[in-house]
């Protein structure tokens, strides 16, 4: 029978990969280098595989060790819960918490997190910036902030904002090529495109009725901002959230395009993995964003600073993804 894992091999396994150090994970467990060092040879030596590449300047995961760190993440999660259960009547806000977010060019977030840091000395925050849609229950994340359409299995959403998405163009863009009169004709117009879940280059656009139209792009970014600065200079049709072109669309600097043909709803939402224990530290900082949002989206957009956030927020409302 195989000799069972301990949770010190996985912790220092998970630390070193997250924090893609020897030395980073010894100082954030507590112990010394050489522990860590014995802990990750001994944990290889049990599966018999290969899982980091250790060299005197970088740590790279394995193909082996990729898909170890993904279950050994879960199965240190599941421990953790099973903890939670425990204490649960406690309520004090305590352990590791972590979470993803968009990055954001406001201090308010920044003072957000110190706050909470602050109130919470016995939470361990790991705080991880990207546009990248990450898998929250498959990567080990407890919360995360995102553009929400549809909700994955086991995910729960608090909504901070509703957002739309429309086609727009500048005016002279339309007068120079023309103003498409059916979502085909975009065939011939020159599309900028975003980023599909933060990864990949958007293929398709979403049509009225929740079809979906394919499109190709002679520009392609996971900034809005940019994509809004492109589009404004005349260099093409875009698709963008309605909150942060108010202005210009008030202004006329853009236009829509194929109004009530392309375009969708979808909310800007906290979200985190639905549990029997929701742990406190997750509780206690999805209530701080909430508490964050509303002040702040309209600072943002008034103020007209380059945030990816509307003017106000709608009453705060939770739903459940459905299996």
């Amino acid at each position: 029978m195989a000799e069972p894992l301990e949770s010190a091999e996985l912790l220092a396994f998970t630390k070193t990969v997250d924090s893609k150090s020897l030395s980073r994970a010894a100082v954030e467990l507590g112990v010394p280098r050489a522990t860590v060092s014995r802990r990750l040879a001994r944990l290889e030596q049990q599966l018999g595989v290969r899982l980091l590449r250790r060299t005197t300047r970088s740590l790279v995961l394995t193909d082996a060790g990729t898909a170890f760190y993904r279950h050994a993440r879960i199965a240190l999660a599941s421990v953790e819960q099973a903890r939670e259960s425990v204490r649960a009547s406690q309520d004090v806000p305590c352990g590791d918490l972590r979470v993803s977010a968009p990055p954001f060019t406001s201090d308010s977030f920044s003072k957000l997190v110190c706050d909470f840091m602050a109130q919470f000395p016995g939470v361990r925050l790991h705080l991880h910036l990207s546009t990248v849609h990450v898998d929250l229950l498959r990567d080990g994340y407890d919360v995360a902030i995102r553009a929400t359409g549809e909700l994955e299995p086991g995910l729960v959403a608090r909504t901070l904002i509703k957002n739309e998405l429309l086609a727009v163009a500048s005016p002279g863009y339309l007068a120079a090529h023309g103003v498409p009169r059916t979502p085909r004709e975009l065939k011939d117009h020159r599309c900028l495109l975003g980023f599909a879940r933060g990864e990949v280059p958007q293929t398709h656009w979403p049509l009225a009725g929740g079809r979906k139209l394919q499109v190709e792009g002679v520009f392609s970014s996971n900034d809005v901002v940019i994509l809004r600065d492109a589009v404004l200079r005349g260099l093409g049709i875009a698709l963008m959230p309605r909150m942060l072109i108010e202005s210009e669309l008030s202004e006329g600097a853009l236009v829509p395009v194929l109004g009530g043909a392309i375009g969708a709803r979808n909310s800007v939402s906290v979200v985190y993995p639905e549990r029997e224990f929701v742990p406190a530290q997750v509780r206690a900082f999805v209530d701080a964003v909430i508490a964050w949002a509303p002040a702040e989206l309209a600072v943002q957009t008034m103020s007209a600073r380059r945030d990816n956030f509307p003017k106000r927020a709608t009453p705060t409302k939770r739903k459940r993804a459905k299996d």
